[in-house]
């Protein structure tokens, strides 16, 4: 497999980095379908857990996944909002760490077309009568009903406001780091991997 040429340019590393955002949206094999996303736990611990990437826009920067609205990582979110979410794809040897403010959606328009969007068997995931991390005697049943967890269903979303690209090569490291203030004004530069 030939590799493509490393980035010449921070912009062309930015695009790289957008393009395998969207492959991560649309293609479920692509590493960046699963990234992994940090929150803040109560304590101030980082917690971390791997999440589905929905939807990816360039333009805006925004980015989409979804959740129980019962979970630790709702309550972490809807108390200390800054997320960052870590994907590493190794064939193309390149990790991807993003940042922002996250908003939780919970029965807005947002969540209802994300709702109406998924799959029923993804909706099932919600289903279940029990909070994600509540203690059990045994492993619950499989839900059933894929309607019946739409009063759990929640949205998070947030716009990208830093990214940091690492390209990981035999013939030197690249890392590239880019902010957006909140105009929307870019800062992009090749940092020291």
């Amino acid at each position: 497999m030939t590799r493509p040429p490393a980035p010449a340019t921070p912009e062309d590393a930015l695009d790289s980095a957008f393009r395998l955002l969207a492959r991560g949206v649309a293609d479920r094999r692509s590493p960046f379908h699963t990234p992994t996303l940090a929150t803040v736990a109560a304590d101030g611990a980082p917690n971390l857990r791997t999440v589905v990437l929905r939807a990816f826009d360039p333009a805006t920067r925004r980015i989409r996944i979804h959740t129980d609205r019962r979970s630790a990582k709702a309550a972490e979110i809807a108390a200390r909002p800054r997320v960052m979410l870590h994907g590493y794809d190794a064939g193309a040897q390149v990790q991807l760490r993003l940042a922002g403010d996250a908003t939780l959606h919970l029965g807005d328009a947002e969540a209802e077309t994300a709702w109406a969007g998924s799959r029923p068997m993804s909706r099932m995931v919600y289903a279940t009568p029990h909070a994600p991390g509540a203690t059990l005697d045994a492993p619950p049943p499989a839900p059933q009903d894929a309607e019946g967890g739409r009063e759990n269903f929640a949205v998070v979303t947030f716009i990208l406001d830093r990214l940091d690209w690492l390209l990981l090569t035999h013939d030197g490291h690249r890392r590239a780091r880019f902010a957006w203030d909140q105009g929307g004004a870019l800062s992009a530069a090749w940092v020291a991997p």
